[in-house]
Formats: structure tokens, sequence, C-alpha cells
């Protein structure tokens, strides 16, 4: 047996070697890198233990050397600057040049070398060195230089206390991180500068005050990692909503699905290993961090220790799944950015593609769900359906269309909620209580992160001491999803009576000066209140005790805030008059000053007074919010139901506006829409919409769409994807009546887009996604394509359209619209089972185009292009020329090689300006003047030449 242990003992050891020598190297690599927050010490087995646990039973040397444990927060990967390298260098010398305050300033920079250090002096934030340069540049704000150190001017500048929050939001918003440097020594006892320690890092994942969101519908933080084996999914990324304390996991198959994620969780900072090789071509904050920082297996276990359990298990992931690294990773990394533990985010779970349905990135921006192509938010399905009435409620909305739900159970219990609430009048008297009450998941948030402000505290009593009129409101509907949200929302009568005794009804905005306890909360906080509120009244009532006792009519008793309180007499007062135990304080010209034992007292205990009641009131805030943490638990559990029920009045509210209808569902692949709108852009239209039908199932997978331009084609095809995007989300949905079966992806592949930053074409992107799509698409999926194969020759172009279409009829067997101007692929429809044929009704009348926006069955008899190009704008001798030449193009045949399509014209008869503008002229509408003036013109061009149309 000692044989054994002794074996197990050395190899344990050997490894302990290899991961301590491990360690030195990635601590001198991201020390000489610049990209650490803070250092503690830990010992070699302390280290080792977050990578490989040993058991209790074997010991760890005693006489291990310390290692240095880096933790990694920030990091662009920038060095120091060249002077500001040396300046942190000279810090850690004890032969430095350079003031105490300096040494002390270069000592915090040196743990932030890539933020900016708000470094707290008095009433103002100030910045030295390079810092001062770039906030100086990026604020638009002075660069001064003032004072030396170590020879040297110290470059500087500064940004109010009372107003930095403007300033802080401006640098979030250009990508850049903000160290906060508070003093948390006392002035009046340190000796040489007070101490200071960074409080917190500002980053643009890590947000929680509404000052510096500036109305951001979140901060996200997110995580990639890369899969290190030779199987499993590609990537593993984590999202952590700070302010809501959630932490996802997903994991994604390739690129594509990385993209596809990014473009739907719109991250606003994201955490990368150093040389991982990961691409993003996404408007994101990228941080890159010490690849240690992502490692699985001792990421696992500081994910089991935060969550107090098995979260491989929990997550149904395995223990070396990249999803863990990357969740290690961003938990880390948010802890090092509040400087504290963040115990609040108990929050974990797994995202599974079986949850939702997929859409990705190119389908977002086509179906304009949250964001128009142009980056505006006017006029997208977020901007119409978003009736919520509170933050946190829009939030889950947008999260809702944007992650359309898979889980069909789940997506009746959403309906049925809407239904059963319009019957029973309930979603007005809901919403109305739900107005008003502020973004609570913020609150809550704020109040764990310690950040918050008497007026958050208030907000979330006020809620809560609504809770019982909501409950009142929602009783009487008894579906299930109802009671289990009703069931979140328990009685906190207790919470508020406690806030309501502890804070005033309207207190100010920030604890700095104090005002904010409620009278009758605290006793001794009463008496010091009292004190200083009251002293104005001793000092009156002294003064005429004082002149009843004396005689002196002319006393007075005052203060100043160099020698205090004192009692004035005038020199003209006989010096035996005055009593014997007044001492005299200061002389004057024409006056004396004195103070007396009793005056004395009342100074220190006033002076005092005021300064100890903010401290008091200070702690009892403290202590406050430590108290409603200990119920953080609750009351999430509590905001995520309002969230939920704030949704779905809003889904009530817009089915009965719009005038909605509830869908129903099958398990069978099926589409049957009768009526069907897009709800965008009828609200945005004056003009009324033309509904219109459609069904799709097995038999019937594919309709090849034709017609003009400006006909309807792409916003047929988009209203139905979204009639099936916010029938998975629970809503009621834009049509007379709609059935539909499973969908587990939508794609659409609609407009022309180029990425000239990629190197890549027009045609190159739409083959890019189209390519996506045929490898993707299932017999579930939903898919919208419009032109394909338009970015190249025409017969290039053809075949590769006709191919596409056949692949998804024959092969995909998904639910398809295939809009088209190749009149060729309407033969589709002969060739392959599954395919017919719509097109969009028009009509020419005297020369000009007609739309009538209706589906018909069959293909359309033109395109209207000329008559569209007309309509445009374009030059009439170019129409006509063009009219000429489709008249030659008819004539080549039905097979030409495309080099003759250019051929000079057979000739044809001219038209004459005479023909041209008698063409264009409705004889009916004419007025007598009109119709002389035309007669007059007419001459005149008869008397011309006739005009070569070519």
């Amino acid at each position: 047996m000692n044989v054994y242990v002794n074996v197990y003992v050395n190899v344990y050891v050997n490894v302990y070697v290899n991961v301590y020598e491990n360690v030195l190297n990635v601590t001198s690599t991201v020390y000489s890198n610049s990209i650490f927050l803070q250092a503690h010490s830990a010992t070699l087995g302390d280290v080792a233990h977050q990578i490989l646990p040993l058991p209790k039973s074997i010991p760890v040397p005693v006489d291990s050397p310390s290692v240095p444990v880096v933790h990694c927060a920030t990091g662009s990967g920038e060095q120091f600057p060249p002077k500001m390298q040396k300046h942190a260098t000279e810090a850690d010398g004890s032969k430095s040049d350079h003031t105490p305050m300096m040494r002390q300033y270069l000592a915090i920079k040196g743990q932030h070398p890539d933020d900016l250090v708000f470094y707290r002096m008095g009433d103002f934030y100030e910045l030295f060195y390079e810092d001062a340069k770039i906030a100086a540049d990026l604020l638009d704000i002075t660069l001064t230089a003032r004072g030396q150190s170590a020879g040297e001017p110290i470059p500087m500048c500064g940004v109010p206390f009372h107003a930095a929050e403007n300033y802080l939001a401006r640098l979030v918003r250009q990508g850049r991180s903000v160290a906060i440097c508070e003093q948390v020594g006392d002035p009046a006892t340190s000796k040489g500068p007070v101490e200071r320690k960074v409080q917190r890092v500002i980053t643009p994942g890590t947000l929680t005050d509404d000052a510096l969101l500036e109305g951001q519908p979140q901060s996200l933080l997110m995580a990639v990692q890369t899969h290190g084996g030779k199987s499993g999914p590609a990537f593993g990324a984590a999202c952590l909503n700070l302010a809501a304390g959630k932490l996802e996991l997903i994991e994604l198959a390739d690129a594509n699905a990385l993209t596809n994620l990014l473009y739907q969780m719109q991250p606003t900072e994201l955490l990368v290993a150093d040389q991982a090789g990961i691409e993003v071509n996404f408007a994101v904050s990228v941080r890159p961090l010490p690849a240690l920082r992502f490692d699985n297996a001792s990421g696992l276990l500081k994910l089991n220790r935060h969550f107090g359990a098995d979260v491989a298990g929990l997550t149904n992931l395995g223990s070396n799944n990249p999803c863990m690294g990357a969740a290690a990773a961003t938990l880390s990394y948010a802890q090092d950015t509040q400087c504290q533990s963040l115990d609040y985010v108990q929050h974990i779970r797994r995202i599974a593609d079986a949850e939702i349905v997929l859409i990705d990135a190119q389908s977002r921006r086509n179906l304009e769900i949250d964001q128009r192509a142009d980056g505006s938010t006017d006029l997208t399905l977020l901007a119409l359906m978003d009736t919520t009435q509170s933050p946190m409620g829009s939030r889950l909305l947008n999260r809702w269309l944007n992650e359309p739900c898979r889980v069909l159970k789940q997506v009746l219990m959403r309906q049925d909620w809407l239904t059963e609430a319009i019957e029973r009048r309930a979603v007005d008297p809901c919403r109305s209580i739900l107005k008003g009450m502020g973004d609570l998941e913020r609150i809550l948030t704020r109040i764990a992160l310690g950040s918050a402000n008497p007026r958050d505290v208030v907000r979330l009593c006020d809620a809560l001491e609504s809770l019982p009129g909501l409950h009142r409101v929602l009783q009487p509907l008894e579906q299930p999803l109802n009671q289990d949200l009703l069931a979140a929302l328990p009685d906190f009568s207790e919470w508020v009576s406690l806030l309501q005794r502890a804070i005033i009804p309207n207190p100010p905005a920030t604890i700095r000066e104090g005002g904010f306890i409620a009278p009758g909360y605290h006793e001794e906080f009463d008496q010091l209140t009292h004190m200083t509120t009251n002293s104005s009244a001793w000092l009156a009532r002294l003064e005429e005790t004082e002149k009843s006792r004396t005689g002196i009519t002319s006393l007075k008793v005052g203060y100043n805030r160099v020698h205090g309180y004192y009692i004035e007499v005038s020199k003209a007062v006989d010096t035996q008059s005055i009593p014997a135990e007044y001492i005299r304080r200061q002389t004057l010209k024409n006056a004396e000053r004195f103070i007396t034992p009793e005056l004395k007292a009342f100074e220190e205990e006033a002076l005092s007074a005021q300064s100890r009641a903010l401290k008091l009131e200070k702690q009892l805030w403290e202590e406050l919010l430590v108290q409603i943490n200990r119920d953080q638990g609750r009351l999430r559990r509590a905001i995520d139901a309002l969230a939920q029920i704030d949704v779905l009045a809003c889904f009530a509210e817009r089915a009965t506006t719009l005038d909605f209808c509830a869908p129903t569902f099958t398990l069978e692949q099926h589409l049957e829409i009768v009526g069907g709108w897009h709800p965008v852009v009828k609200s945005a239209s004056h003009a009324p919409f033309i509904a219109n039908n459609l069904a799709m199932n097995t038999e019937q997978s594919m309709w090849v769409i034709t017609g003009p331009n400006m006909g309807g084609k792409s916003t047929y095809m988009r209203q139905t994807a979204i009639i099936a995007l916010l029938a998975y989300c629970g809503s009621y949905v834009p049509a007379q009546s709609v059935s539909l079966g499973p969908v587990d992806q939508i794609f659409t592949r609609i407009g022309a887009a180029d990425d000239l930053a990629g190197g890549r074409s027009t045609f190159m992107v739409e083959m890019t996604e189209t390519a996506y799509i045929l490898h993707n698409a299932t017999r579930q999926s939903l898919v919208l394509l419009d032109e394909i194969g338009r970015g190249t020759s025409t017969y290039d172009g053809l075949a590769l359209a006709w191919a596409c279409a056949a692949y998804l009829a024959e092969r995909a067997g998904a639910l398809t619209l295939f809009a088209t101007h190749y009149f060729e692929l309407t033969s589709l429809a002969q060739q392959c089972q599954g395919v017919g044929n719509l097109h969009l009704a028009a009509t020419e009348h005297n020369g000009d185009i007609v739309f009538l926006y209706q589906v018909q069955d069959g293909p359309a008899s033109q395109s209207y292009g000329i008559q569209v190009a007309k309509l445009a704008g374009v030059p009439r001798v170019v129409i006509n020329n063009a009219r000429e030449r489709l008249r030659t193009f008819e004539q080549v045949g039905a097979n030409p090689q495309q080099a003759d399509l250019f051929a000079p014209a057979q000739p044809q008869p001219r038209i004459s300006e005479v023909e041209l503008t008698l063409g264009d002229v409705d004889v009916d509408d004419l007025s007598p003047r009109q119709a002389h003036d035309l007669l007059y013109e007419l001459k005149r061009l008869i008397q011309q030449k006739p005009v070569n149309s070519e």
C-alpha cells in the first residue's frame, strides 16, 4: 500500500510541477502582454487544484513555492505605450523619482494597462499620461499639464465626479473600458496619499446603469471557445446578461452558426482566447484573453463552485464541452470587472437548437425583425409589436421575436393565455398596473452590485405594492401558464412595509449628500438629524438667554468656518459686565468674540452630528441592500414573471388592435394562410392592403412565383415568414385564418448585397447564402428565395436557378416560395412533383402598369419590366429604344446564342414623335384648352423630321 501511495503522490507531484511551470509561463506571457486585472498569491497546490483536482487523501507538499495566479479581465492586446511602460517600471522601484501620488497612480495603472483609469481626486476623476491624451481626444476635453513627476510634466485631464456618467457613456459607446478608482481611505488619518482602489471596471458588455446604457436594449457579454477535440461542436458560446443575472450556453456546429448567433444575440462585448483564430465579421467590441481562462476542466470546477451544483449534469453537456470554458471565462471576466463575486447570478441553462426556430443572419436582415437594412429601427416588426409597459418586457419581446419557440406545448400555453385574457377583458387592467413599474430587472441587479440609488428602491417598493392588484386582475384566468406566473408573484407586503418605513417617498437620486432615510426608521439617526436641523433654534435660545443674563443687548451668537461658534460682544461694552466664564476666542476691530464651555460642547456635538448622520445613513443604506439581496431568488422569479405577463398582454393588445387571428397547429408538413397580410407594410401605408392566400403541404411543397417588379412578390414572401414567426412566438397572426405544421428554420434570400470588405461580389454573396440554405434546409424548413441567379449571365443564372429549385423540391422537400423572372422556371411544375406556379397580377393601361397585388394561380404572362422602368422615370427615348430591342429579342427565338442577343436590330418601322406623343395622351381627360394646345404641338412635330428612336 505504501508503494502505491508513493507512486500516486509522485505522479501527482510531477503533474503539479508541470502545471506550475505552465502557470508560470502563462503568467509571464500575460504579464509581458500587460493584460491582467489583479493578482493574488496562492500555493502550488491551490493552482493545481484549479486545473487538476486532487483527492483529499493525497497530501500536497507543504514546502511548495508560492505561485502568483493572474486573473485577466480586460485586454485588447495593446502594449503599454513606451513612456507609460517606463513610468510603470519606475513606480515599482524603490528609488523612483515619482511623487508618492504618482507612484500610487502608476501602480494602479499597471494593473489596468488597457483601461482608462478614472483616478478620483476630490470632486473630479483625473486621467494622466497616455490615458489623458486618449480621453481628451475621445471626449473633446482640454488636455493640460500640471506639475512634474520624475522630472517630466504630467499630461492630465479630468471630468467632474457628478457628471462622470455622461463621459463614461461616450467612452463605452466607442468600445473603451474604464477602471473607476475611488478613495477608500480616510483623508483625516492617511499619511501620504489617501488609499485608493479600483471599485469597478466599466466595459461595453457589463453595463447595468441606465445612464450608461443610454437606451440600448441590453448590454450582453459573450465568450466563444473553440473545440479542442476531433469530435463534437466546433464552438461553444456563453452569453451573460449581467443586468438579468442569466448565463446561457450554446453549442455551435460551424462558423456560419457562430455568425448567426452573433446576429441573433447582438452582444456588446465578445471574449475570445488569444490565438484562437476566431474571425468575427460583426460590429462588436472584441476582448482577447489568455487561453488559460478558457480551460474546460478548471472552468467546470469554477462553475460548480459558483452555482453549487453539477453544471455539466444540469445543462446536459459533457465536462469537456467548449461551453464550459466559455462560461467560466465569461463569469470570471464579469466578476473581475465588478470587483465582486456576483453571487446573484444563479441562472444557468443550455439553449438547444431543438427549442427554437432557427433564423440565420441573412434572414433576420431580410425580415427586418428589429432592424432595417439601413440600421434604423423604425418600421420593423419589433417597432410595430412593442407596446410593452416596461423595459424588461420590451427586452423579452425582442428575445421572443428573435428566438421563436419550437416547443409546441409552450407556444399553445402562451396562445391560450392571450385568448382567455381577451375574452375576460383582463388585458387593459393588467397593462395599466404594469405601466410605470420601471426596469425592475436592472434595479435588482444594481442592488446586488451595491450601485443602486434610493429612487431604485422606491420603484421596487412601488412595484411590489402593486402585485396584489395584478393578482386580482389575473386570478380569474384558469389556464396553467397563468397559474405558474401568479405562483411566482408571492405576497411581498413585508418588504413593502420595510421599504416604506426606510426610505422617504421622493428621495434624492444619489446617496452622496444623504437625506433619503425616513424619520422613525432608526432612533440614533433621528437624534443626529434632529440635532443638525434644530441647531439654529438652539443658538437663538442661547442668544436670548445670554442677553437676559448679562444685560448686554448687543450680544450676538454666530459661526464661521475658521473659528467655529462664538459669542460676539461690542468693544463699547464695559468689560466688567462680561461674565468670567467667557473665554476670549478672537479680537476684531470693534468687537470681541468669546466661547463658553456650554457653547464649546454644543459646537463639538453639532459639527460632528452632520458627518455622523451622513455616515450612519450610508451604513443603514448598505444594510438595507444586504437585506434585499437575501431575497434575490424570489425577487428574480417575480420579475421574470412580470416580464412574461407584460409580453403576453402586449400580444393580446396587438391582436385586438391589429385584428390578428389565433393560428392553429398540426403535426404534419403544412402551411395554409387565408387572407394574410404584412403587418408592418399595412400599418405604414394609407392605401388598402390586398390580403392573399397560400396553401402548402407535402404534395404541394413549392410555389414558383412570377410577376412584375414592384408587384408584391417580396412582400408576399416576407409576410409568410412573419406569420410563421409570430405563430411560434405564441402570438396571434396577421390573417383571417392560419394553420401550420412544425417549422425548424426560416431561410430567406431576398435582395442583392455585396461584401466589398470581404472581397465578395454580389453574385458571390448570393451563392454563399444559397449554398447555406441548400445544405441546411429540411422538410420542416420554410424557405423564401428571390431572384436566384440574376448576378451572372442569363443562361448561367437560369441553369443555377433551375438546379436550386429542383434540389429544394425533390431532395430537401422544404416548404418553398421561389420568386423569379426566369419564365423558363415555370415549366418546373410539369417536371417536378410538388411544384406549382403563382403570379402577382398586374395590367397595362395606356402604356402604364397598374399593380393589382393579387396572388393568382399560374405563371405571369409578362414581366412588365419596361413599364416599371417608365414608371421610375427612365427617359422616354430610352424606353422607346428598349421596346424596339425587346421585339428584336422576341424574334430571335427560344434558344439563341448569347452573342447574338445584341446583334444589330433588323429594320423596324420608325415610331415618330407624333405617335409617341399621342400614345401618352388620355383623350377622355383632355380639357378644351389642352386639346387645342395638343393640336398645335402635333402640327409642329409633323413639320419636323421623324426622330430616330435609337
